[in-house]
């Protein structure tokens, strides 16, 4: 039997195969719901077999769909590394898209993308802040700035430079004794962070009056007067609500990674963004480590 596939169904059948749900698979496409259930039941008519059950708790995947999805799978694979080849014999100019954690996008590297961006002013950047890791074999993002190594066979990392953190407060927490002091922090699902650990291990049964998941959240909690946290250098120090206790400068340096598809090397633009963000990065090394004060820093 010659089936006329079409990718796109081939695509929506993987995306609901991996979440599920018509809701799971829409938001993964940033679809609606209802193309996702279009283009599956065109794909099922196409190959004349069922490929999911209906159920009411979601979506499954019946055997023939099973069988199909390993084959879809690396069709995938495939399609993917033909837009990663198409990066290579690319011109100076499009889209670059880049990952990294929230706080170190907004506070530290898009004020200081002005300067850099004249090099380069065909090329458009999407700056996405993102606590997750960005899977880059599937293009979610070019390039990544990470706060670890990445464990994902394939890729390119280097490290740039080490981000140091150090313990602020307001003025008036500062001038009270260290046992009066109360603090802010990450909540459950982050108490894992090296810089977290070390906190607990400085509030010695002292209270911790408000925890977050968001750093940009503990950074406006401890500029509010809430309490003592543990803050980047880059962030605390340029702060003057802020005052940084010296005498509590946390062991652990986290060191950021520059990652990349070794595929997209070969791209002009990727190749320019990364060399302009690995030069923004190692030119802050002092600031990012705590070792310079924040006088004339951008933001």
């Amino acid at each position: 039997m010659n089936v006329p596939l079409q990718w796109d169904d081939v695509r929506h059948f993987l995306a609901l195969a991996r979440e599920g749900s018509l809701s799971g698979a829409a938001r993964a496409l940033k679809v609606e719901h209802s193309t996702v259930a279009r283009r599956v039941d065109a794909l099922e008519q196409a190959l004349r077999l069922r490929l999911f059950d209906r159920l009411p708790r979601g979506w499954h995947l019946t055997p023939e769909g099973e069988a199909l999805a390993q084959h879809a799978l690396r069709m995938e694979d495939e399609a993917l590394a033909f837009g990663r080849a198409a990066l290579g014999v690319a011109t100076l100019s499009g889209t670059v898209r880049l990952s990294a954690p929230p706080v170190v996008a907004s506070h530290f590297l898009v004020p200081r993308l002005g300067p850099l961006r004249r090099r380069w002013p065909d090329i458009r950047l999407e700056v996405v802040g993102e606590a997750r890791e960005a899977n880059l074999t599937r293009r979610e993002a070019d390039l990544a700035l990470r706060l670890s190594r990445p464990s994902a066979p394939g890729l390119v990392a280097r490290p740039l430079a080490e981000m140091g953190y150090g313990l602020f407060a307001t003025p008036e927490w500062a001038a009270r004794p260290a046992t009066e002091w109360e603090f802010v922090g990450y909540d459950e699902s982050l108490r894992q962070v090296p810089q977290q650990q070390w906190l607990d291990s400085l509030t010695a049964g002292r209270p911790t009056v408000l925890r977050s998941n968001d750093l940009a959240g503990l950074y406006q909690a401890a500029r509010a007067g809430l309490g003592v946290t543990a803050l980047p250098y880059f962030l605390g120090n340029r702060d003057d609500v802020l005052v940084r206790l010296p005498a509590y400068d946390c062991p652990t340096r986290r060191k950021l990674w520059l990652v990349l598809h070794p595929d997209l090397r070969r791209s002009p633009r990727v190749r320019a963004v990364a060399d302009a963000i690995a030069e923004l990065v190692m030119g802050e090394a002092a600031l990012l480590a705590g070792r310079q004060a924040a006088a004339g820093d951008p933001g």
